[in-house]
């Protein structure tokens, strides 16, 4: 990290088996993503109740070059954060859940979604289950009575708009699930 970990209590006083706790922690954030900034952890004890023992919210920001992230660890109904290890635990793991999505995002490793093709209807042989695309660029891609997905095959016709998956096939392209669109609408 460029600056040092800051580490504040609120309505607690300072913990050396918390601050250590949360040091390891903060420590380790570096494994997922090396270029973070800086690093703030609030541990806060939300109220004193003298029958079921203090609540505690824990937050972290964490800041990269190009944005900021926090993790919220609160007290719910359910009483989960009356163990403050507990909440720094789950804080810093939704911290590296965030850090390990953002450093694959940098490297460009998540998954693209292409878009699907799309084109017009310009061949059906009805008797033998198959017709042909033609894309805005002038391709022509195969395409098997049963890539069609919502609509019945005896029931397209030429000139319909499709989407449409793209795939090599033996002998060119062809697609591998056909959309309609729009069913009812038919452009010539």
């Amino acid at each position: 990290m460029q600056l040092p970990l800051q580490i504040a209590f609120r309505n607690l006083d300072r913990s050396e088996a918390i601050a250590a706790k949360v040091e390891e922690r903060a420590s380790k954030l570096e494994q997922y993503y090396d270029g973070i900034i800086g690093c703030r952890v609030v541990v806060e004890a939300a109220h004193k109740h003298h029958r079921r023992g203090n609540h505690y919210h824990v937050r972290v920001d964490v800041t990269v070059p190009d944005g900021e992230f926090i993790a919220n660890r609160e007290p719910d109904e359910h009483h989960r954060y009356t163990d403050v290890y507990v909440a720094i635990r789950d804080a810093f793991d939704s911290m590296r859940r965030q850090l390990e999505d953002y450093a694959r995002r940098r490297r460009g490793q998540v998954k693209a979604h292409e878009t699907p093709g799309h084109g017009r209807i310009v061949e059906l042989k009805s008797d033998e289950g198959y017709g042909r695309i033609e894309s805005p660029d002038g391709r022509l891609i195969y395409f098997h009575s049963n890539s069609i997905l919502d609509a019945d095959f005896d029931k397209l016709e030429l000139g319909m708009e499709v989407r449409f998956d793209e795939e090599p096939g033996e002998r060119g392209p062809q697609a591998s699930t056909v959309h309609v669109v729009g069913k009812h609408h038919i452009v010539g």
